[in-house]
């Protein structure tokens, strides 16, 4: 609401978090779907934004580490991405709240840290929940242009105005810890990504992109689109979501909310038995479709 004005268009990326797109609608803007799968491990690369550029493009948004595929962009891809911003003159809105949650082989590459004269057009929005474990505290902050960040907090001050005093004492304290503390976390994180990802794999016609960073798994599902149980049909994610939550007793997120229906999203952030115990539940769920 503070960028945007009724018919500009946004640019995002897909898969991408589920409120973005509302996002601009409620600001009176247009979003513009750019996609990628799995064939190009989720990355959109610039020239396919180049592509859906018009005169209308205000922003792009922009999420590194993604939720909900855990690709990582690089810093040559997101330097590309830039250099089209400054060229064809648009913001970039970055969320970077999984920043610290890069395992290896990965990279995180902070957009503000590109070269080109990008002060005035890039927006990083980021938290403290996610590297810090402070799921119920939720701290959120963005750092951007002057005269970008005055408008955003008069608007941030007449809807949900201040957090509350308890979560900004923990994240004082996140922030002045020594960012080593992560690690640990992290380092459990790659251990159960390498566990589910070997798991879902082994459910016939499932695939899963290895995640480069965050603590979700993307992975694909649509063999079992067209499927049913007695006269329970799987049409898509949304009944594919459902149908676990019913007989495996699992929740996941259906593909269809991130913009791309034939995946569905899982979460690894619990422990490994519970990782182990869940894909056993869907692997037998799936096998009871013909």
């Amino acid at each position: 609401q503070a960028t945007l004005d009724p018919g500009d268009e946004v640019i995002v990326l897909a898969p991408y978090w589920v409120s973005y797109p509302e996002m601009v609608k409620l600001a009176g803007a247009e979003p513009v779907i750019v996609t990628a799968d799995e064939s190009t491990d989720f990355l959109v690369p610039a020239d396919k934004i180049r592509a859906a550029v018009t005169d209308k493009t205000r922003a792009l948004i922009i999420n590194s580490p993604s939720n909900p595929t855990g690709c990582v962009y690089d810093r040559s891809a997101l330097q590309a991405i830039a250099d089209l911003a400054v060229e064809k003159d648009f913001f970039v809105i970055a969320d970077e709240i999984y920043e610290q949650i890069v395992y290896e082989g990965a990279e995180f590459a902070c957009f503000a840290t590109l070269d080109g004269d990008l002060a005035d057009r890039v927006v990083i929005v980021s938290g403290l929940s996610k590297s810090y474990a402070m799921t119920g505290w939720r701290v959120g902050y963005a750092v951007g242009p002057k005269s970008l960040i005055g408008a955003m907090s008069k608007l941030q001050s007449q809807s949900t105005s201040n957090i509350c005093s308890i979560a900004q004492k923990a994240a004082v304290a996140a922030l002045q810890s020594d960012p080593a503390i992560v690690a640990p976390m992290v380092k459990a994180f790659a251990r159960r990504r390498e566990l589910i990802v070997r798991l879902l794999d082994g459910i016939p016609h499932v695939t899963c992109y290895k995640p480069k960073g965050a603590f979700y798994v993307f992975p694909k599902m649509n063999a079992y689109y067209g499927k049913s149980k007695g006269d329970r049909v799987i049409a898509g994610s949304m009944d594919l979501s459902g149908y676990l939550l019913d007989e495996a007793l699992v929740a996941t997120v259906p593909g269809a909310a991130f913009g791309s229906d034939a995946n569905i999203r899982l979460s690894y952030a619990l422990s490994d038995a519970d990782i182990e115990r869940g894909i056993e539940r869907i692997a037998k769920a799936l096998g009871e479709l013909s």
